[in-house]
């Protein structure tokens, strides 16, 4: 377990567990250790009757600035993504349970593309969406560059995965990257409302429901896989190490 995730069940919203970003200092960018107390997180969801919603929350200002560069280089040096990180796209993908997610503020690289796995997500109108994977010579990951082109349509998931353009949120709500958008203050208690709402619902229609909407995840979870070979070789790569060697330059 971290500090800098907590996980919760809500008396108010039966049902619901709450997976909180809670590293405000570092713009709730993501560690190995992190990842791994999120893993045990929905795990758990999907063996336990008692949830039936998990929602994602980060803390005022920001959702998650991505990966941590520090911790993630000190696994990258190696030609990896890291298996706690491969193992939360497993999770993603493979959740048994609904996802929900309330972003406010900055939502960079994996803090936007695990909103592709949501099935409802509401945003601040202050919220920003952005991808630089390929400004740092990576490429997509957690599906995106299957998912997103489904959602978004080409053009519009170019612009985010691979020119790195920053989406607003009414631009990725139109997008349909997004559901609603909301004031800040609004975000936390619109998301958990959706997710009590979707707790209350017949829980087998309900997965039913959603594994028909989302398809296959044997199909996402493939291409996870081959995103994560390319992501591996280009951490080797000389534009790799350049790109994040001017990165840390800053």
């Amino acid at each position: 377990m971290t500090d800098h995730i907590i996980v919760e069940q809500p008396s108010a919203h039966p049902g619901v567990q709450v997976i909180r970003f809670n590293r405000p200092e570092k713009k709730n960018a993501f560690t190995r250790a992190m990842y791994r107390t999120m893993n045990e997180a929905l795990a758990a969801a999907n063996t336990d009757a008692n949830i039936k919603v998990t929602v994602f929350l980060g803390t005022e200002g920001s959702f998650s600035a991505g990966n941590d560069i520090g911790d993630f280089l000190a696994t990258a040096m190696g030609g990896s993504m890291g298996d706690e990180l491969i193992d939360f796209l497993y999770a993603l993908a493979g959740s048994e349970k609904s996802l929900v997610s309330g972003v406010d503020g900055l939502a960079i690289g994996i803090g936007t593309t695990l909103n592709l796995h949501c099935d409802l997500t509401i945003a601040s109108d202050r919220s920003q969406f952005r991808t630089p994977f390929v400004d740092l010579a990576l490429v997509p990951e957690a599906a995106s560059s299957l998912i997103a082109p489904r959602v978004m349509g080409h053009q519009r998931a170019f612009a985010m995965l691979a020119a790195g353009e920053a989406f607003s949120a009414e631009e990725a709500r139109e997008a349909g990257l997004i559901w609603k958008v909301t004031a800040p203050d609004e975000v936390e208690n619109a998301a958990l409302a959706a997710a009590a709402k979707l707790a209350a619902k017949p829980p087998e229609a309900l997965k039913i429901a959603r594994d028909l909407i989302c398809g296959s995840r044997e199909e996402v979870i493939a291409r996870i896989d081959v995103e994560a070979r390319h992501f591996a070789a280009r951490l080797k790569s000389a534009e790799a190490r350049a790109a994040f060697e001017a990165f840390m330059r800053r």
